[in-house]
C-alpha cells in the first residue's frame, strides 16, 4: 500500500533476478495507480491486479475459521473491484497487465480485457477439479471466447462442501509412545480412497483417511504440532470435520485386492478391503508394538504381517513379504491384482518396484502423504512429482 516501500522492495527483486519481474498489487489501497506508478518506475516488466480483497472474517460453530484469525477474500465476489482495479492500473501503465479475480466465464475475461488486461488469470473458478476437468475447462472456455458462448461456467464446481460438521471424541486409545486411534461419537460419510479435515479451533486443521466411517476413527501418527497434541486429546473434545475430499477407489469387479500399508497408511486401505473384499493387506512396521487394528482387518482380508526386527511376523521389510507373495503367484493370477499402496515415500516406492517386477504399472495405485493444505485442489502444495494433486486427483494416483 504504500508507494515507496512497492518501489524499493521491486527495484531489489530487479537486482537480483534475471526473469521478468511482475508485482502483484493489493487491491486494498485508496490509490493503486500510485503503487502502480511506483512499481513502473523500479523497473517492473509488467503489473498483475489483483491481490486478495480483505482482509475478511469467517466462523463456523463460533470459532474463527482462519488461524491468523482473518484473511484475503477471492472468489466471483471480488470481480467488480478486480474490474476497477485493472482500469486504473491500465490508465498509467503502457506495460503487460495480468488482470484477475472473479474471473469464471469468457464474459468475465471479456470484461477484463475491456478494462485493459493483456493476460487472465483465472483462480478460484478451479476449486475442486481434477488436473482433466481443468483442461475440459480451459477447451471450453477457449471455445466459448471464439463463439460467443458460455459454457465453461457450467463445469465451474459450485456444489464444493466446505463447512465442518462437529464431532466429539469417545475414546483415545494409545498404540504406542508416537501413534493413537481416536474414536468420535458419530458415523461420517465416507467412501474407501477418500479423506477429511480435522479441524480444532485455536489448534489448526489436518487432512486424515478415516480408518472407519462409522463410529468415525482416525489412526494419528505424531509427525508435528497438530498431531502431536491430538495424541493427548481428552475425551469429550469437540472437534469438526471437513469433506469427504478425494476420489473414491473404484477397481474392477474381478479384481484381487493388494493393499500395502505402512505407519499409519493402514488407515487409507482398511475400508477399501472392508467394502470390495476379496483383499490381501500387507501391513508393515518397524516393530509389534507399532501394530493395530489388525483383527478387524483379518475380519475382511487375508493379513500379511512384516517387522523389521521380527518382533512379529516376517522379520524383514513389507516389501520384502510382498515379494515372495507375488512370487508364489503364476501370471494368471497377478493379471486379476490391483495394488494400493498407502505410507511413507521410500515404502511406496519400493512397493511400486516389487510390483513393476511382477505385474503392469496400470496395475497399481499410491497415496502418499505429500503436505495437503486446502483440500480442493487451488493452492497446489500436494502437488506429486508428475503434477497431479493428491486432494483432487487422488489420494491415491496410478503409477506414473
Amino acid at each position: 500500500q504504500d508507494p515507496a516501500l512497492v518501489r524499493e522492495i521491486t527495484a531489489a527483486v530487479k537486482a537480483a533476478v534475471n526473469i521478468p519481474v511482475i508485482p502483484k498489487l493489493t487491491p486494498n489501497t485508496p490509490d493503486i495507480a500510485a503503487i502502480a506508478r511506483a512499481a513502473l518506475e523500479a523497473g517492473a516488466d509488467g503489473l498483475c491486479a489483483i491481490n486478495t480483497v480483505g482482509p475478511g472474517y469467517t466462523s463456523a460453530h463460533g470459532h474463527a475459521v482462519l488461524s491468523n484469525g482473518e484473511g484475503g477474500i477471492s472468489g466471483k465476489g471480488v470481480l467488480p473491484t478486480g474490474l476497477k482495479c485493472v482500469r486504473d492500473v491500465a490508465a498509467v501503465s503502457k506495460r503487460p497487465i495480468i488482470g484477475c479475480g472473479g474471473v469464471s466465464s469468457a464474459d468475465d475475461v471479456r470484461a477484463y480485457r475491456d478494462a485493459g488486461a493483456t493476460v487472465v488469470g483465472v483462480g478460484s473458478a478451479l476449486v475442486g477439479l481434477t488436473t482433466q476437468e481443468i483442461a475440459d475447462y480451459f477447451v471450453a472456455l477457449e471455445a466459448d471466447l471464439d463463439s460467443g458462448g458460455e459454457r465453461a461456467e457450467a463445469l465451474v464446481r459450485y456444489d464444493i462442501d466446505m463447512r465442518f460438521r462437529p464431532v466429539e471424541l469417545v475414546a483415545n486409545t494409545r498404540v504406542c509412545a508416537d501413534i493413537a486411534l481416536l474414536t468420535f461419537d458419530r458415523a461420517v460419510n465416507i467412501q474407501a480412497g477418500e479423506f477429511v479435515f480435522l479441524w480444532i479451533p485455536g489448534l489448526g486443521e489436518k487432512p486424515f483417511s478415516a480408518l472407519v466411517d462409522d463410529p468415525f476413527t482416525l489412526a494419528v501418527i505424531d509427525v508435528g504440532e497438530f498431531t502431536h497434541a491430538l495424541l493427548d486429546l481428552p475425551v469429550g473434545t469437540e472437534a469438526y470435520v471437513r469433506g469427504p475430499h478425494g476420489i473414491p477407489v473404484a477397481p474392477p469387479d474381478d479384481a484381487r485386492i493388494m493393499a500395502v500399508a505402512g505407519g499409519t497408511g493402514l488407515a487409507a486401505v482398511y475400508q477399501l478391503a472392508r467394502d470390495f473384499g476379496n483383499a490381501e493387506i500387507f501391513a508393515g512396521a518397524r516393530s509389534a508394538d507399532r501394530l493395530y487394528f489388525l483383527d478387524e482387518c483379518r475380519q475382511v482380508a487375508d493379513v500379511h504381517v512384516a517387522t523389521d526386527d521380527g518382533s512379529e511376523g516376517f522379520h524383514g521389510r513389507v516389501t520384502e513379504l510382498l515379494r515372495e507373495r507375488l512370487q508364489a503367484m503364476s501370471e494368471a493370477e497377478r493379471d486379476t491384482l490391483v495394488f494400493y499402496n498407502c505410507g511413507p515415500e521410500p515404502m511406496v516406492h519400493a512397493a511400486l518396484a516389487v510390483q513393476r517386477e511382477f505385474c503392469r504399472p496400470g496395475q497399481s495405485f499410491s497415496a502418499i502423504d505429500y503436505l495437503t493444505k486446502c483440500g480442493v485442489g487451488i493452492c497446489g502444495a500436494c502437488a506429486a512429482p508428475d503434477g497431479r494433486r493428491i486432494c483432487v486427483d487422488g489420494p491415491f494416483i496410478s503409477a506414473p
